[in-house]
């Protein structure tokens, strides 16, 4: 069942766990244990990103596969375009359909780092909406859309940011996943701008759990994501060179976004689970005692 429908079915918020495609033998090695392990947790939906400029393809199709046949998981598949032309894309698309695919996430993407060699299609896209207006022409699979409640890292200013999410949807994309934020209130600010608009389409947060304190920093730098004074203060009385405080800080904090997430009605909640399983095990499972969710 492809994303859109599986929420109208629900009735209660759907829960989507995100991966990408392990990049050594030793992440591979141990990719397969955290997917038996969030399974347990019977996710509504599981999201494969795809590396930039199709760097990750193979990888993608593989963990797609795995995840969607093998597993029998509900697997959406990520498209990001970036460079990438016409036929380029209708292949990856059509790759992904011959899996059984029902619903693709499309986004712009970066350009690959450190590969001298890649050179963009001439006739590549240079916008999502470009690319979920042509893949929406080409295909009748569930699209899906990524939305920015702190704006776009490349974007003028929110406003013009937001009109860009219209133009996704006005495209094609049939719901929206946002970028996390810390603070829960961009979110819902965010959204509260996106009805204004005429965005209807179902919009789902981002939660980011604090994994390292480095990693945050960083993906937080690389994303444009604004790290809260409560953060930083919990960071900085934390023990120095405590990785499980840090890990434990993280799991309070992601519980807690996740708390008033629900609390406030959202549609669902999309886990960045940075190919890790314990820190996402141990959120949901205290919002289930908390009976913010029902039992797996």
């Amino acid at each position: 069942m492809n994303l859109a429908d599986t929420l109208k079915t629900l009735d209660r918020p759907m829960i989507s766990f995100e991966f990408f495609p392990p990049r050594t033998e030793k992440a591979a090695a141990g990719f397969e244990g955290t997917i038996e392990t969030l399974a347990k947790l019977k996710p509504d939906v599981v999201n494969v990103t795809f590396g930039a400029g199709g760097s990750t393809r193979e990888g993608s199709y593989q963990i797609v596969d795995m995840l969607k046949n093998r597993k029998g998981l509900n697997t959406v598949a990520y498209v990001a375009g970036y460079g990438l032309g016409p036929d380029d894309i209708a292949a990856v698309v059509q790759g992904y359909e011959t899996l059984g695919i029902e619903t693709l996430f499309v986004i712009r993407g970066d350009e690959p780092k450190g590969d001298d060699s890649f050179r963009p299609h001439p006739d590549s896209m240079a916008y999502a909406s470009e690319m979920i207006g042509f893949i929406a022409s080409q295909s009748s699979l569930c699209l899906g859309a990524a939305g920015y409640p702190e704006g776009h890292i490349d974007a003028t200013s929110k406003d013009e940011d937001l009109k860009h999410l219209k133009t996704k949807v006005d495209k094609g994309a049939k719901y929206i996943v946002a970028q996390y934020v810390y603070d829960v209130n961009l979110f819902f600010d965010f959204v509260r701008r996106a009805r204004e608009m005429g965005i209807e389409v179902p919009i789902l947060p981002g939660i980011m759990p604090i994994y390292s304190e480095k990693l945050t920093r960083n993906l937080a730098r690389i994303c444009g994501a604004s790290i809260t004074e409560d953060i930083e203060k919990g960071l900085a009385a934390l023990p120095p060179d405590d990785k499980q405080a840090v890990l434990d800080y993280g799991v309070q904090v992601a519980t807690q976004q996740c708390r008033e997430y629900l609390r406030r009605g959202v549609d669902g909640l999309h886990f960045y689970t940075m190919n890790r399983a314990n820190t996402v095990v141990r959120v949901i499972e205290q919002l289930r005692q908390e009976g913010l969710l029902p039992s797996g």
